[in-house]
């Protein structure tokens, strides 16, 4: 059985304090710069930001949505520092507060506007997302193999527009990035249960969320997959983690472009249509703990797909823990907790990494301090 590593605590971890005391403030600087609150609400964000940085943390004031299961939750962690708490769970909660700031479950007109539409907009607008869908009318050419390995590595790299850079600047290790890549293992995994299902848990709105529809449509155009589930968040999270609206926004910017774009959006209307294609969510998703706390429906739905393929860093950390592992920890044994077929598609951003080679790990820090955080090195793991 695997031995636990400790918890990251964010008092301990340079990257992760740095998270409480700089990032956040941050953005709370630009959602006040993007939208017309009121004064109570730029109180409140204001309160927020300097909790973060000097103050203690406070529980949800009383009668809010889901006060009572936080106050349970954060027992022990109310009246002391945030970078006390775990950086996981910490996080979460910080991003929970905002909405509760912004008013996004009062009844009135802020209730259920997402604080960081003006991002995800913005991102699905620009010239990223612009090339990625242009990219996608050469990519229709190349043969199914090559097509697919340079989509998933689109949906690897999500806001990097690296779609369109694999096709230019074809296959190989520079293009890649990967300090970990098991993609031949995924590919074979879905060759050898052609039809199945595959569950896709989403991460990033905008060019990533292109990235990863273009990837769906592939495996259910392929065959590869009779029934792909895109699972994304309920409500609002993180800076810009994908919820439905953010999904349907990506479809209708596929079918408002030409050429190879458009047809994508059009299969995936049609795999809608016939329940081919299917989008869910769940409660869970924005809860603050890692995978082991899973529900059981949830996590025998996703043990019954072929593979289950999550995406990006969060989904990492609470998949194999948020824990100062070893790098060279096994992925098989860090996952052996969750049923199924499991698959991993993230760019580095955060301390947590596990399933290396010890002499690779000597190698990239010899040669890059940040090469765990930085978001410039990536890996597709597979269990």
């Amino acid at each position: 059985m695997l031995q636990q590593a400790p918890v990251i605590v964010s008092s301990q971890s340079p990257f992760a304090a740095a998270v409480f005391t700089t990032r956040h403030p941050a953005l709370i600087d630009r959602l006040t710069d993007a939208w017309p609150y009121t004064p109570q609400q730029h109180q409140a964000l204001a309160e927020l930001a300097q909790e973060n940085v000097d103050g203690v943390m406070q529980p949800l004031p009383e009668g809010a949505v889901g006060a009572d299961r936080w106050k349970r939750w954060g027992e022990g962690y109310y009246g002391r520092p945030w970078v006390e708490a775990p950086f996981l769970w910490a996080e979460a909660f910080f991003y929970r507060r905002l909405l509760e700031a912004v008013d996004y479950y009062t009844p009135g007109p802020w209730r259920g506007v997402d604080l960081f539409a003006p991002f995800k907009q913005a991102e699905l607008a620009g010239e990223v997302v612009g090339a990625e869908i242009a990219a996608l009318a050469a990519l229709a050419g190349r043969a199914e193999q090559e097509r697919g390995q340079a989509l998933l590595l689109g949906s690897l790299w999500g806001n990097r527009a690296d779609l369109a850079l694999q096709i230019t600047a074809g296959r190989g290790g520079q293009a890649s990035g990967l300090v970990a890549d098991d993609s031949t293992v995924l590919w074979d995994l879905l060759h050898a249960r052609p039809g199945g299902a595959v569950a896709l848990v989403a991460d990033n709105a905008g060019s990533e969320t292109v990235a990863d529809l273009a990837l769906v449509d592939h495996l259910l155009t392929t065959g590869l997959a009779g029934e792909v589930a895109l699972h994304v968040k309920p409500t609002p999270y993180y800076v810009s983690d994908a919820t439905l609206t953010d999904v349907a926004d990506c479809l209708r910017t596929l079918l408002a472009s030409k050429g190879e774009g458009r047809a994508v959006g059009e299969r995936l209307r049609t795999a809608a249509k016939s329940g081919r294609w299917l989008v869910r969510t769940d409660d869970f998703w924005c809860s603050p703990f890692d995978f082991t706390a899973m529900p059981a429906e949830l996590r025998n739905e996703l043990a019954a797909a072929t593979v289950v393929v999550f995406k990006g860093d969060l989904n990492y950390r609470r998949l194999v823990g948020d824990r100062r592992w070893e790098p060279t920890t096994s992925f098989a044994a860090a996952t052996a907790y969750l049923p199924g077929r499991v698959a991993s598609l993230r760019a580095l951003k955060s301390d947590v990494i596990v399933g290396m080679e010890p002499g690779e790990v000597r190698a990239l820090e010899a040669t890059d301090e940040a090469w765990r955080t930085s978001g410039s090195h990536g890996l597709v793991q597979v269990r």
